[in-house]
């Protein structure tokens, strides 16, 4: 582990954003790092060299059998798949064959609900914080089953975790059979008290499904410790793996039925068979996991500097521009990790359409990416707070809104 420089745009020079513009918006779709693409780019040539080797021979046990029934050959790694599952594993707090790798947390998610036993009468619990893509993958998979979907309301802002709890906890009914919650809402940001409301589904006997895609990276995971039956995450985010790549994890006894969206070679061979080999497709997004992390300890000095960089950056803003603009801010801390999500001036509009003119405008005239957000009426900025991000940027962003509201 070594010492970071100081954190902020000096850092920029790492990743291959455009200098030209001011990117508070990381957790979208992740940026990566030239050193991870770099990783990336040699396990591409590597490939490359000998394709069938790599791919039906050294990446996974499964790959084709009809065509690859040498496992033995020399001079090679093994189960290179395998490898990065169990590099990756302590970071989440797993084992590695606790974990299997999708494309992207929906594409966890969809594998879950696919594969659950619902039936007609079921039904499927969401919130009204949930994301969309996954949101909508519930609805599919319940229709196919007979079953339905219901939405809770979870309110926003709030001062402590327990209203929340209590909203999840009062939705759930003996028809409910799954409850698909975050860990990280996508767009309140609001770090979820994921145990205890895993705890109050556990109480009644309701399966839990964890969206964490904003977690690896960004909080301290140790999965089993949150009670859930199965968690989905995504590593090219806070990560910095490059996309797109994500993991699955299930407790040991819901792994049995458990299929990906796509069955391949695997079917029948275990959960671990079927996920590793879901047909030919590029894997060093994958393999690049651990390297990922690397990053994080050698060019940023480690997990504990990057985080705590990233959470004052995000709490700091939030308490000074809500009190510049007006703002009741009643967040706790505790509810608050690498990204925040701030409320806006009301001058600067309140609905969704408002929300995207705005988001748009501030990169086609400012050069600023920032996520802008339309909640229960009114406008909030998602800030995405990460090393390569500094106050300065901040002031960018507050000066190009004041020159929005001053000519308005």
């Amino acid at each position: 582990m070594t010492t970071p420089p100081a954190f902020g745009r000096g850092l920029l020079p790492l990743w291959p954003l455009d200098p030209a513009i001011t990117y508070l918006n990381h957790g979208t779709v992740g940026a990566t790092p030239h050193a991870v693409l770099a990783a990336q780019q040699a396990l591409r040539d590597e490939i490359e060299r000998q394709p069938a080797r790599f791919l039906l021979r050294e990446l996974t046990p499964i790959g084709r059998p009809d065509e690859s029934p040498d496992r033995a050959l020399p001079g090679g790694p093994r189960q290179r798949l395998r490898a990065a599952a169990a590099a990756l594993a302590p970071r989440l707090g797993v084992a590695g064959e606790d974990l299997v790798f999708v494309d992207n947390a929906t594409a966890g998610a969809n594998a879950v609900l696919g594969s659950f036993p619902l039936g007609p009468g079921d039904e499927v619990l969401v919130t009204d914080r949930s994301y969309g893509a996954v949101v909508r993958a519930a609805m599919h998979h319940a229709a196919r089953a007979g079953a339905c979907v219901r939405t809770v309301h979870l309110p926003f802002p709030v001062a402590s975790a327990e209203p929340l709890v209590d909203a999840l906890a009062a939705a759930l009914t003996p028809r409910t059979r799954l409850a698909v919650l975050d860990h990280v809402a996508p767009e309140t940001a609001l770090v979820m008290p994921l145990a205890a409301m895993a705890a109050a589904c556990r109480a009644h006997g309701v399966a839990v499904l964890a969206d964490g895609a904003h977690a690896p990276g960004a909080l301290a995971l140790d999965i089993p410790a949150l009670g859930v039956d199965y968690y989905t995450a995504n590593l090219h985010k806070w990560a910095f793996s490059p996309r797109s790549a994500a993991i699955l994890w299930a407790a040991p006894e819901r792994r049995e039925g458990l299929h990906p969206p796509v069955i391949s070679w695997g079917a029948g061979g275990g959960w671990l068979a079927e996920f590793d080999w879901i047909g030919t497709r590029d894997p060093t997004p994958l393999l690049c996991a651990p390297a990922g992390w690397r990053f994080i300890d050698e060019a940023l000095g480690g997990t504990a500097a990057l985080w705590a960089h990233n959470h004052a950056l995000a709490w700091d803003t939030a308490v000074r521009l809500s009190a510049r603009w007006g703002q009741r801010w009643i967040t706790p801390r505790s509810m608050v990790g690498s990204m925040v999500t701030i409320p806006l001036p009301p001058a600067l509009g309140a609905t969704p359409a408002d929300a995207a003119a705005l988001k748009n405008g501030l990169l086609a005239d400012d050069g600023i990416e920032a996520q802008i957000l339309s909640i229960d009426g009114a406008l909030w900025w998602r800030l995405s707070a990460q090393a390569y991000n500094d106050a300065d940027d901040v002031e960018r962003f507050t000066q190009a809104l004041a020159q929005r509201r001053a000519g308005g």
